[in-house]
């Protein structure tokens, strides 16, 4: 399971620098209200999903009838990642597109969250196999554990301050001035 979480990480570490540099330094997504409306929903919304599986990995396995819903939030992140390129790219035309180096974190983080997949599938048949509930993880160290529950609070932060963006509320555009 740490290989599982050094992945996640390494993810997060991904997002992060996605989010701060890409969305935020470059585009400045939260201030551009309401042409990014509809990329700031699916950021919102993925970033909700990170949040949980940031805060949860490290701490609970997904027992039994428990693990579809795990499942479930894997394959909500995969479609709404997908609809992210989709959305993106008519979102940032007037922007002048989606930078180069963007698409290519893009890239890297699809294949390191499918890397993550991969290792954990066995771990998740393990799980199958055990009866419905939640059990905490064990032997997982502490850095794990800490380093993933300060990025699911970081990632929710930025997931509130993009769903807030996206209606329109002006505190969510800060520091950057508004620019419709």
């Amino acid at each position: 399971m740490t290989l599982v979480l050094k992945l996640l990480f390494v993810q997060g570490l991904l997002g992060a620098f996605d989010t701060l540099y890409y969305h935020e330094h470059r585009a400045r997504l939260p201030a551009r209200f309401p042409g990014t409306a509809p990329e700031l929903k699916l950021h919102a919304l993925r970033s909700l999903i990170y949040a949980i599986l940031f805060g949860t990995l490290p701490r609970i396995s997904f027992q039994g009838a428990w693990l579809p819903v795990l499942f479930g939030l894997f394959l909500a992140e995969i479609i709404l990642t997908l609809k992210d390129f989709v959305v993106e790219d008519q979102v940032r035309k007037p922007l002048g597109g989606v930078y180069a180096g963007e698409r290519v974190m893009h890239a890297v983080m699809g294949i390191l969250y499918g890397a993550m997949l991969a290792v954990f599938l066995p771990i998740a048949i393990d799980w199958w196999s055990l009866p419905t509930g939640f059990s905490p993880v064990l032997d997982i160290p502490r850095f794990w554990v800490w380093s993933l529950s300060l990025m699911s609070l970081g990632v929710g932060i930025s997931g509130l301050r993009d769903l807030a963006a996206s209606f329109g509320i002006r505190a969510a555009a800060w520091p950057w001035p508004l620019h419709p």
